[in-house]
């Protein structure tokens, strides 16, 4: 049986969003769709209450969450098979646990005041630091609709490994489903001790590095499938930087996230963590194992 695309909904814009997105991917893995809504409001403060202020209890406000959710799902997606779960707890935990049985995890983004699609919400950055298979944050758009697929691009962060990395092998996939162009991108930087300390040879520091950078490029994509159109990037600039500018005008942007079987869950370092804050486009995290 094949393991569902689960999506954390809360009813938002950033929520709705990420649902769109989610059936878009679900149509294309020919997977279910799950819409998960997790909250610990009613059993904090009760039905009663909630009655009391003249507000549906929780539950009430759930189901129709998960239902106007996966009403919308049938419009945009008929063919998706989706099952609605309501769940009272934490939504972090939820939405960790729930990652443990799923092909991917989809969530939205949270922001504050006039500055939302520069923040990322408590929720989704906690369970990004913890999920169990491949997850995507959902970004870019200022309204609430998604628009997969308008790029035709989709942009993988490579890192220092010598071999293919999941990363690598996810964003090829997704670039073949899609017919999309794989477009791997490694930042470079000569330090600059390098530079000073040789004035005559100012120039040569800088290419190496290029040339390394490079040479990790052509292997990292040594073996992505002969069908997907790839293209490398060696790019002078900090990561983060680097990334987050070739996002714009990408469908994806790709990053991986080291797994230390010492610690709980994925580790999020700086690259991921700036990314998933300033990208233009949809992030995926991807589990990289030692």
């Amino acid at each position: 049986m094949d393991l569902p695309i689960v999506v954390g909904v809360d009813g938002s814009e950033p929520s709705l969003r990420a649902t769109d997105w989610a059936a878009d991917e679900a149509a294309l893995r020919g997977v279910p769709l799950r819409l998960v809504y997790a909250s610990l409001w009613e059993r904090y403060e009760g039905a009663a209450l909630a009655a009391d202020l003249g507000r549906p209890p929780e539950r009430v406000r759930a189901q129709d969450i998960v239902e106007t959710a996966a009403q919308r799902v049938h419009r945009r997606q008929p063919e998706v098979t989706v099952s609605t779960h309501t769940l009272p707890e934490e939504p972090e935990y939820a939405l960790v646990r729930e990652s443990r049985r799923a092909t991917l995890l989809v969530t939205g983004i949270r922001g504050r005041g006039g500055i939302t699609e520069a923040l990322l919400g408590s929720v989704s950055l906690a369970v990004a630091g913890h999920a169990h298979c491949p997850m995507v944050v959902v970004r870019g758009s200022h309204d609430n609709q998604a628009r997969s697929g308008t790029h035709g691009r989709i942009v993988v962060g490579v890192g220092e490994r010598p071999t293919t990395p999941a990363a690598v092998r996810f964003a090829a996939d997704e670039a073949r489903r899609r017919g999309a162009v794989l477009d791997a991108v490694r930042a470079w930087r000569c330090p600059a001790y390098e530079t000073t300390d040789h004035p005559l040879l100012v120039g040569e520091p800088a290419r190496m590095h290029e040339q390394q950078a490079a040479e990790v490029l052509e292997k990292a994509l040594h073996d992505i499938p002969a069908d997907v159109e790839g293209h490398r990037r060696a790019v002078e600039g900090n990561t983060r930087t680097v990334l987050a500018d070739a996002s714009r005008g990408a469908d994806l942007l790709v990053v991986g996230a080291e797994r230390h079987h010492r610690h709980f869950g994925l580790q999020l370092g700086r690259v991921a963590h700036g990314v998933l804050h300033h990208s233009a486009c949809p992030v995926a995290l991807v589990p990289e194992r030692e």
